[in-house]
């Protein structure tokens, strides 16, 4: 068989800022003619050029869609499905539902299915912990509808891992890098948005674009079947103190501080989903089974020099 067709195929699904830095750890061997191919389903025109320079594939194809799925069964022998679910779920009767991850795993189960899959879903998953150090086994209590849509994702990716799929499912925090769209707190600091007094705060956890984007192929080829991962550093600080330093290394003001109660009225619901959880992430499966060596272990040390 010609070449291009033994080489093995990784296909990302949802394919933005984390998986172009995917595609760029893996572009060198791709674009070398080596064993693996990258291609990656996109609905926009305006991709095409920005994956073809990245040294991926584009397929045209739409979540939303689900027959413009149909070419994807047994196109490749790994998949990575970074694409979210949708802003208001699957309708009024269903906002609790991810029809695009349901989408997928239907197309993927045509004809012969990769052998492992891996699904980026959000520790927003275990809802509120109260600061507690969380587990993966923890059992999963989402609050927010995005965090119950990304444990419906969940939960069809595991569907799809009882046939022969090995699927690995990362939960993920915070993500933050400097070369990232609004991926560091200075536009929240310059806009001097109040936060929580030290006696309500809460816990926040990260994970720099680039380790993420490391932890993703790892999981790929070492994570184990039907299994969750807590990607997340060392950080272990709660949300005053991270933007308090992050204030001081910018040179901005540090954000004042408001009782919960006074803050609800100057904040979005929105904004104010994210203080309503506390969690610490234990990562031993992290670092003993993906055998991930963080090249940034805490937000400190990115925002310094990442």
């Amino acid at each position: 068989m010609p070449a291009r067709f033994r080489r093995q195929r990784l296909l990302i699904v949802g394919c933005g800022d984390i998986g172009l830095r995917v595609a760029r750890l893996l572009g060198g061997a791709s674009r070398a003619g080596g064993r693996l191919r990258l291609l990656a389903l996109t609905s926009s025109g305006e991709r095409v050029p920005v994956l073809r320079a990245a040294g991926v594939l584009p397929l045209r194809g739409d979540l939303d869609e689900p027959a413009s799925l149909a070419r994807l069964g047994g196109l490749a022998q790994r998949v990575l499905h970074l694409a979210p679910p949708p802003a208001e779920g699957a309708g009024p009767a269903a906002w609790w539902l991810d029809p695009r991850s349901t989408a997928l795993a239907r197309a993927l189960r045509r004809r012969s299915p990769p052998a492992a899959l891996v699904y980026a879903s959000t520790t927003g998953v275990y809802g509120d912990c109260q600061g507690a150090w969380v587990t993966e086994t923890r059992p999963l209590r989402p609050v927010t509808a995005r965090a119950q849509r990304r444990a419906n994702a969940e939960r069809a990716m595991r569907h799809l891992g009882r046939g022969a799929v090995r699927v690995s499912i990362l939960r993920v925090p915070g993500i933050y890098a400097g070369d990232r769209p609004g991926g560091t707190p200075r536009a929240r600091l310059a806009q001097g948005l109040p936060t929580l007094r030290a006696e309500d705060d809460v816990f926040t956890n990260h994970i720099h674009a680039d380790d993420l984007a490391r932890a993703c192929l790892l999981a790929l080829w070492r994570g184990r079947a039907q299994r969750a991962y807590n990607i997340a550093d060392a950080s272990a600080m709660k949300l005053g103190e991270y933007l308090d330093f992050a204030a001081d290394l910018y040179g901005l003001p540090r954000p004042p501080r408001m009782a919960r109660a006074r803050l609800q009225e100057r904040l979005t619901p929105a904004r104010m989903g994210f203080l309503g959880e506390s969690r610490r992430l234990v990562t031993r499966r992290m670092e003993q089974e993906l055998r991930l060596r963080l090249r940034w272990p805490t937000v400190r040390e990115g925002l310094q020099r990442g």
